[in-house]
């Protein structure tokens, strides 16, 4: 029937069946599959497709023995089943707005191609190949139509200061990956912002995340780990997470202190 960004009506009431059968509430099947209860909700009146694992987590602990497999894989075809990934960067593509986190290396979505290649070369389990590498950069890179889409997008980063100072590719891929900051930084609808390691008390010490707004405005709010991402999207929940994301811009250094910072870095390479 649809496929993609849009769900399926009856894949939708049979994942309701099996939920309604087996005494679970959208709540309980979204924090198994990584969803919020307004997303299951979505699934369930065929209004957005299943992505991730959310088919294969589903028909497991809602006891479907193989039905909503069949289903999704006769409805969906593979979009049905994609990485979370993929899910999160559909929300990415249409936010109103975006803030980001990071702590170990430069947001993707600010990455250029020399430096989201010595990112991916540095995954050495599971090593990938050459030809897997380069459609991941060419993913990566692609990402940054963000900047130039309409309606223009809200975007503001916090990006701790060892990630200016890391080499991931070498110092010239490093030099290259700062001055492209800056030039992203100048647009009007982008604000970057440094936390310098000095900082005695600091906001985002359990790690790094992605906050968006949708079209909608929806709240939601992304976390990645080694095995895969998950959305947070209900309350108090997500709010706690822009109330740690605004702290975390208070804290770090202005847009104007953090573009000398990073030219300073650059011009010592």
């Amino acid at each position: 029937m649809h496929c993609g960004d849009r769900g399926s009506e009856s894949f939708g009431a049979l994942l309701r069946f099996f939920r309604e059968r087996s005494g679970m509430t959208q709540e309980a099947l979204g924090k198994h599959v990584g969803y919020s209860k307004s997303q299951v909700a979505m699934v369930e009146r065929g209004e957005r497709s299943p992505k991730g694992q959310l088919v294969e987590i589903a028909d497991q602990v809602l006891g479907a023995q193989g039905a909503l497999l069949v289903l999704a894989e006769k409805e969906f075809g593979s979009a049905g089943l994609r990485p979370w990934t993929e899910d999160y960067l559909a929300e990415e593509k249409k936010a109103a707005a975006l803030h980001v986190y990071q702590t170990h290396l430069i947001p993707g979505s600010l990455q250029t191609e020399a430096y989201a290649r010595a990112v991916y070369a540095s995954n050495r389990y599971p090593t990938l190949d050459d030809e897997e590498i380069e459609k991941r950069v060419a993913s990566r890179v692609e990402r940054q139509r963000l900047f130039e889409r309409k309606p223009t997008p809200s975007v503001s980063y916090v990006l701790e200061e060892s990630t200016l100072t890391r080499p991931l590719g070498g110092e010239a891929a490093l030099k290259e990956q700062l001055h492209h900051i800056l030039d992203i930084g100048e647009l009007r609808n982008v604000e970057i912002q440094v936390m310098p390691h000095d900082r005695q008390v600091h906001a985002g010490l359990n790690g790094a995340m992605i906050l968006l707004e949708t079209a909608e405005r929806q709240l939601l709010g992304y976390i990645e780990g080694p095995s895969g991402g998950y959305f947070v999207g209900e309350q108090p929940d997500v709010g706690d997470l822009f109330g740690k994301y605004g702290i975390l811009r208070a804290q770090a250094l202005s847009p104007e202190e953090s573009t000398k910072v990073i030219e300073e870095v650059a011009r010592k390479l």
